[in-house]
């Protein structure tokens, strides 16, 4: 299996948690009179087979990431790298939007607002970041459907 769908596996089973947490609370109570479709002991049973199978899932993803190299670099050197690219890229697009903003005064005495970076340099720096982001990101997609995960336990 290639890294790429064990990231897909991994998302289909983390779905399946979250459906199990709303079939749980459907069966552990219930309107007076009325039966259950399934116990909650069968949901709890099913649960913890997702979660084993989940929980074996991730440990053989970080084993892979972490001994996978590319240019020098693990996979988890990367993906650290793009997490902290996106907040980069998130705060400067809140920052930008914050910037190019219009203030609306409607007399003279109301507080004016006035830019101390010009917004078109800021705004090729967003572009330049957002770029490097999009760039990093195809890489590490690309890079999990070209590696083989490591199973081991």
């Amino acid at each position: 299996m290639k890294l790429a769908e064990a990231l897909s596996r991994r998302a289909a089973l983390m779905d399946k948690v979250r459906q199990l947490k709303v079939r749980l609370d459907d069966c552990i109570k219930i309107q007076e009179g009325d039966t259950p479709i399934e116990t909650p002991e069968e949901v709890i049973a099913e649960l913890d087979k997702t979660l084993d199978s989940l929980r074996r899932l991730i440990y053989c993803i970080n084993i892979t990431n972490t001994r996978t190299e590319v240019d020098g670099r693990n996979i988890t050197s990367l993906l650290a790298e793009r997490d902290t690219l996106k907040l980069r890229v998130t705060t400067l697009a809140d920052s930008l939007k914050h910037l190019t903003e219009r203030e609306d005064r409607y007399n003279r005495s109301e507080i004016r607002y006035v830019r101390t970076v010009d917004a078109g340099e800021f705004r090729k720096l967003y572009d330049r970041c957002a770029s490097q982001l999009r760039q990093l990101d195809l890489k590490i997609q690309s890079i999990g459907w070209m590696t083989d995960l490591i199973e081991e336990m």
